[in-house]
């Protein structure tokens, strides 16, 4: 990683946006209500923990198979979008929670171009966006219908950066796909993960052993750990990265 980020590209989902009481809570009820008995978030975790599933949907659906309920992927995924979304606006939806403050996005967007790389599908992404009015720090915006492969592959961060040395960009995430794409990439990957949280518990260790740079408790933690990777001497970069 250069000491000087050039592209700063996000993912959303426990990054810029808590969704505990969201899509954790609505894959909680979804796969609750299918096999009729409740289900942990220290279970949703693990499966979290495995590549491919960084797509609510499928975990939910392979989440309830696995318990013994033969489900098809849509019939769950009508019912998470039920829950999801509610009746009126009044879902889970409506329970998330913006994260990065607009000041903090206007002094990153200082230092460099900001985008966006999801999972999400653009109504998802759309609803938070015009919720929060943070639509305008973005400069590119790529969902998981702009991208012929989802995450784990790179195609969205690849299309962000349009040819531009991927050494000079930076992948913000919380989850084993977005640091298996950022790897793919060849970019730098940072990890944020709340700190005393399970997932922090879960899935830190192997955030770095995917190769993250670090991983903070954070996202408002990003603008002071740039600030000092850019007064190191030699700061990390992209060839530290474990081998894929």
């Amino acid at each position: 990683m250069r000491s000087h980020s050039r592209v700063i590209i996000f993912d959303v989902d426990g990054v810029l946006v808590d969704t505990r009481h969201s899509f954790q809570r609505t894959t909680l009820e979804t796969v609750q209500f299918f096999v009729g008995k409740k289900v942990s978030r220290r279970e949703l975790h693990r499966w979290k923990n495995r590549p491919g599933f960084n797509d609510d949907w499928k975990l939910s659906t392979a989440w309830v198979n696995a318990l013994g309920k033969k489900i098809a992927y849509d019939q769950v995924k009508k019912k998470f979008m039920e829950i999801y979304w509610g009746q009126d606006g009044k879902g889970n939806a409506a329970r998330e929670k913006w994260l990065l403050p607009p000041a903090n996005l206007r002094r990153l967007a200082k230092l460099a171009e900001l985008a966006v790389f999801t999972g999400r599908v653009r109504r998802e992404l759309d609803y938070t966006f015009d919720r929060w009015k943070v639509r305008d720090f973005f400069q590119k915006i790529v969902s998981v219908e702009n991208v012929k492969r989802p995450k784990p592959a790179p195609d969205g961060l690849l299309q962000i950066l349009n040819g531009r040395d991927p050494s000079l960009a930076l992948y913000v995430g919380d989850n084993v796909d977005d640091a298996l794409a950022a790897r793919a990439a060849k970019m730098p990957f940072v990890g944020v993960l709340p700190r005393r949280s399970e997932e922090r518990r879960q899935r830190g260790a192997l955030l770095r052993k995917l190769g993250a740079l670090t991983i903070l408790g954070d996202i408002n933690d990003l603008e002071s750990w740039l600030t000092r990777i850019s007064r190191l001497k030699n700061p990390p970069i992209t060839s530290e990265l474990p081998p894929p």
